[in-house]
């Protein structure tokens, strides 16, 4: 049973059966709220209720209803007056209707109330329209009074109890005109299939886990300013430009939501080559100083050969610290030219001799 203080008490009229019940609210508000006060000393600003004719406060007691009309007068209106308005939603919630829920449009919602059965006689008919409510699937469109006007309302199933959502009336939902771009604009199918993956990748959320961060911040200002200490400053909110590229805004999204999920982005990852050991590492071939490898004197000494110098040389320069793999080629091509040019002379030898003879 809630134990909180009823706003209204009244009963549910389902056709001839009356249901008395009590009405709850059943949301609170936990927003923090700030006094006015004076900068200069901190003095504490409030209204007071003043009567214009005599120029003087009055107490709640000595107040009542009027009503202004057109040319300023005022007509008193008593509680008496409102009790007997001949309605028969004044202290009752009449069922005028059973529709689907889907034929409620949310603009329509406003306060959520609890219907707490008024005792025990009305145990068994509260029973008795949960459980109608529950096998029908529908929700009930109920008539009320509440604080001075007649009201439009819903009763639907929560759990084992039975809650009036306040609904205004249509004439009081405004239509949508001048609102929607009123300039033509084409969506094209990729960008479509983004907008579909950043849903998909949001995902769903349970209401439970979200909480009010803004309440949470100002109650941490609070506390700061109680303790004497400097509140913290909230980091700086990254500046907020123009789209410009729309696709790219969107594949933005849907790497930033999948990065912080811990999903995989799609991104190539890169390529990671282990370095090899240096002790195992072959060094590469200096082009000056130091000893050459043995490989590089067996080509020496081959070159060497070829070439008919002395084998005595070939080592020297093999050992020579300023050798270097550009005379080896350069004794390559000499080698190649002499034994050219030994051939044209054999050949111009040959052709005298055959002239001679």
């Amino acid at each position: 049973m809630l134990h909180v203080r009823s706003i209204w008490n009244g009963a549910i009229s389902f056709g001839l059966v009356s249901i008395p019940i009590k009405l709850v609210n059943a949301t609170e508000n936990h927003s923090i709220s700030f006094r006015q006060i004076h900068t200069e000393d901190g003095g504490r600003i409030r209204y007071r209720k003043v009567c214009e004719l005599e120029d003087r406060e009055v107490s709640q007691s000595e107040i009542g209803k009027g009503y202004e009309d057109a040319d300023g007068t005022i007509i008193p209106i008593t509680d008496e007056d409102l009790s007997h308005l001949p309605l028969p939603t004044a202290k009752t919630i009449e069922i005028v209707a059973f529709v689907p829920a889907d034929r409620i449009d949310p603009l329509q919602m406003d306060a959520a109330y609890y219907l707490q059965a008024g005792g025990a006689p009305a145990a068994k008919p509260y029973t008795l329209l949960r459980e109608a409510l529950k096998r029908s699937n529908k929700v009930a469109i109920t008539k009320y009074a509440l604080r001075g006007r007649e009201r439009l309302g819903m009763l639907r199933v929560v759990g084992d109890a039975i809650a009036m959502h306040g609904l205004l009336w249509p004439d009081e939902v405004r239509a949508p005109e001048g609102v929607a771009p009123d300039t033509d604009v084409t969506v094209r199918d990729k960008e479509l299939d983004l907008a579909d993956a950043l849903m998909d990748t949001l995902g769903e959320v349970d209401l439970e886990d979200l909480h009010d961060e803004y309440r949470e911040a100002v109650e941490e200002v609070v506390a700061a300013k109680a303790a004497g200490e400097t509140p913290r400053e909230a980091p700086s909110a990254a500046p907020s430009g123009k789209v410009l590229d729309l696709m790219a805004a969107l594949e933005n999204s849907v790497r930033a939501a999948k990065e912080s999920r811990g999903e995989p982005t799609g991104r190539e990852e890169a390529e990671v080559r282990q370095l090899p050991d240096r002790k195992t590492a072959r060094p590469a071939p200096k082009q000056t100083g130091g000893k050459k490898s043995t490989s590089t004197a067996k080509k020496t000494a081959a070159s060497a050969k070829k070439t008919g110098e002395p084998a005595k040389k070939s080592a020297s320069t093999s050992k020579s610290g300023t050798a270097s793999t550009s005379k080896s080629t350069a004794s390559k091509k000499t080698a190649a030219t002499s034994k050219s040019t030994a051939k044209k002379t054999a050949a111009k030898k040959t052709t005298a001799r055959k002239r001679s003879a």
